[in-house]
């Protein structure tokens, strides 16, 4: 169940959903305007679950494209909801977008609790009496930044839930979250848009529209994907403003809580080294990792340019992730790319069998002969998987100082290629076995 939570720009809608869902996922800036896209977060009160969706201010003046954007997002949250929670500025009192707001939500229908914030001490308490002539009920006096009344407030939210049988808790083992990273102004956006085939986001030639990483659960052939688009990353030393700063962080947070990450490049520009940047942070973090060159119909690349960007990303990044072509505008090959993701998502979990791994590792030797060191060869003994997402493997030597980067390299490029993990993370920690009794002596 979906409670959202509009109002007039800078009433604090995002500083009291964070307090409400005990996060600080919603950005915060004393900036109007900061929120865009909708964002839903889930919280629990009194042993009820609920989704609350912080949406965009609504200014029914404002003439800039992106404040229509705006209100579409909040607009359509609103019709996906069971309940409205109306924020209006207790300290700045009633204003015209504030009447506009309860029009708007009278007219729907859905049920709304208006809450008063700001006000941060009990002497301020009264000035929530203001907000009775929009006869939507009575204002509960909130504060957003002290915490004062948020307590009552989730009890009427609860109250005004509408009631649910026991609703069967979704298993996430089988979903995949989906990061969709990049530099600003690719076309993250437009993609999310046309794999949803809703303008689900919003989409502006101006960078930087997106400002928050927001989750959005898709089903693909039966499977369950989570996409998360965010907000364009470039490099530190060009993030001067502290809004950027904190979206840019929580790109990099939707990164560490994703299965795969697909870099979003524009196939103009072709892989940059920001891309690759991009593609290491993802690395680093786990994620398995895809790349994916955005406006292909608009770029003069030719077949022979693609394999040189597909050998640079193979020099480059270890992990060796694969290059595909798509046009989010016209929607070519993103199905291909989807279907990709689901794959690499599968892997990045699977744990592959003891004695298969064993009888790779017997070819591997047979291929290429370990390593000696003065006289003495390297053994490769066994190996095992220990973990999953990331896989890990434990190989066992007679000597792992006998052990060299070549080898080990060369090993893990023949695991990628035999079981299929271009584009995965892999840890292979080599351990030395124990002398027996027999070979002290």
């Amino acid at each position: 169940m979906k409670v959202a939570v509009v109002g007039y720009p800078n009433v604090g809608k995002s500083s009291l959903v964070n307090r409400l869902s005990g996060t600080r996922e919603a950005v915060v800036h004393e900036r109007a305007g900061v929120t865009r896209d909708r964002k839903e977060l889930p919280c629990e009160w009194n042993g009820r679950r609920f989704t609350l969706v912080d949406t965009g201010g609504m200014d029914a003046l404002d003439p800039d494209p992106i404040s229509g954007s705006i209100r579409d997002q909040a607009r359509a949250a609103l019709a996906d909801a069971v309940l409205a929670v109306l924020v209006v500025d207790a300290r700045a009192g009633l204003r015209p977008g504030d009447e506009e707001m309860a029009d708007l939500l009278r007219r729907d229908g859905i049920p709304v609790i208006v809450a008063a914030n700001k006000v941060d001490t009990g002497a301020d308490a009264p000035l929530a009496a203001d907000f009775h002539r929009f006869g939507l009920g009575e204002p509960i006096p909130v504060s957003a930044a002290q915490g004062l009344g948020t307590g009552d407030l989730l009890d009427a939210v609860v109250a005004r839930l509408p009631d649910e049988g026991d609703v069967p808790e979704e298993d996430d083992e089988e979903v995949i979250r989906l990061a969709i990273i990049g530099r600003p102004n690719v076309g993250k956006s437009t993609l999310v848009n046309r794999i949803l085939g809703a303008e689900r986001v919003i989409v502006s030639d101006v960078a930087g529209t997106t400002r928050d990483a927001i989750d959005l659960p898709i089903e693909l052939d039966g499977r369950r994907l989570v996409l998360v688009d965010t907000a364009g990353m470039r490099r530190q030393a060009k993030v001067s403003d502290s809004v950027e700063y904190y979206t840019v962080l929580r790109s990099q947070r939707a990164v560490e809580r994703a299965d795969v990450a697909l870099v979003v490049c524009d196939a103009r520009d072709g892989v940059t080294s920001q891309d690759l940047r991009i593609a290491e942070l993802a690395m680093k973090e786990g994620c398995a990792t895809l790349l994916a060159l955005n406006k292909w119909d608009l770029a003069p690349m030719s077949e022979d340019d693609l394999d040189r960007e597909r050998a640079k990303v193979g020099r480059k990044l270890r992990l060796r992730p694969k290059v595909l072509t798509i046009s989010a505008l016209g929607g070519r090959n993103v199905q291909r790319v989807l279907t990709e993701a689901i794959t690499l998502g599968d892997r990045r979990r699977e744990r592959i069998p003891t004695p298969e791994l064993n009888r790779f590792l017997a070819e591997a030797i047979d291929a290429r002969q370990p390593p000696a060191k003065q006289g003495h060869r390297l053994k490769l003994l066994y190996i095992a998987q220990i973990e999953t997402r990331p896989p890990r493997f434990a190989l066992q030597v007679n000597n792992r100082n006998k052990m060299t980067r070549d080898y080990a390299y060369y090993l893990e490029n023949r695991l990628r290629q035999r079981f299929g993990l271009d584009g995965v993370p892999v840890i292979i920690d080599v351990r030395e076995r124990k002398q027996r009794r027999s070979e002290r002596g």
